[in-house]
């Protein structure tokens, strides 16, 4: 197999999108000016095609990197070859936040869905930052504290819930999220299939059950109705 073409670093002698890059992100941009202007300059932004790895599982995990534009999916192999998607990060998302604490190497996959900008910033100069600006610690333990409990719960539910259950909380759950009972679901059939530990054809029959019921109406390929979220939140 041929390896993938590497990523194309930006020019941008002004620093002008690492600037917006950083202001996006959840532990950044709640900081002065001065001090988005300071990350702006200790970080870096890259041009990924659709297909490329920003980073493999066994590769040392050495910086944060940020989602400025596009989408990238992280996802871990089974021993079996068998993806296991963990999440979708979109515009304003980051990951590699581990190797703030401690030299480590990756133990998943980041691969661009279509083609991407990302911004990167080292361990040592995200450490500095961290010093400096104490504030952006507590913003980032809320925010681990979050996936901790996203995957801790997506864990349970492969591990104990029917498929029918795991897809009844996501798409109540999409809900919550959106405040709607309209949803669009923000990935294929087939990624959210792994994200669920099932297969695509498995998530079509189930949604068909679902519409068959009376409890949702498909619009779209993605997008969906909920007509009786209670019904949906009783599913075993």
């Amino acid at each position: 197999m041929n390896p993938k073409p590497q990523a194309q670093p930006d020019d941008d002698p002004a620093g002008h999108i690492p600037a917006l890059c950083v202001s996006r992100v959840p532990i950044f941009n709640h900081l002065p000016a001065e001090a988005l202007a300071i990350i702006a300059d200790k970080s870096s932004m890259s041009t990924y095609d659709r297909g490329q790895f920003v980073h493999r599982a066994g590769d040392p995990s050495d910086k944060l990197f940020i989602v400025h534009q596009g989408k990238v999916k992280v996802y871990r192999l089974s021993d079996g070859g068998k993806e296991q998607l963990v999440r979708i990060l979109n515009p304003g998302d980051f990951a590699g936040e581990l190797a703030l604490f401690s030299a480590t190497s990756h133990d998943s996959y980041a691969e661009t869905m279509q083609v991407s900008k990302i911004c990167t910033i080292y361990r040592a100069d995200v450490r500095a930052l961290l010093l400096q600006y104490p504030d952006i610690s507590l913003h980032m333990l809320a925010e681990l504290s979050r996936r901790l409990g996203t995957s801790e719960k997506q864990t349970a539910a492969i591990a104990t819930a029917s498929i029918n259950a795991r897809l009844a909380q996501y798409l109540g759950h999409l809900s919550q999220q959106e405040g709607s009972c309209t949803i669009t679901l923000p990935m294929s059939r087939r990624h959210l299939a792994s994200f669920l530990g099932t297969t695509p054809e498995t998530v079509s029959r189930r949604l068909g059950e679902f519409e068959e019921a009376g409890w949702i109406t498909q619009t779209r390929q993605r997008k969906i109705e909920i007509l009786d979220i209670d019904a949906l939140s009783l599913i075993e």
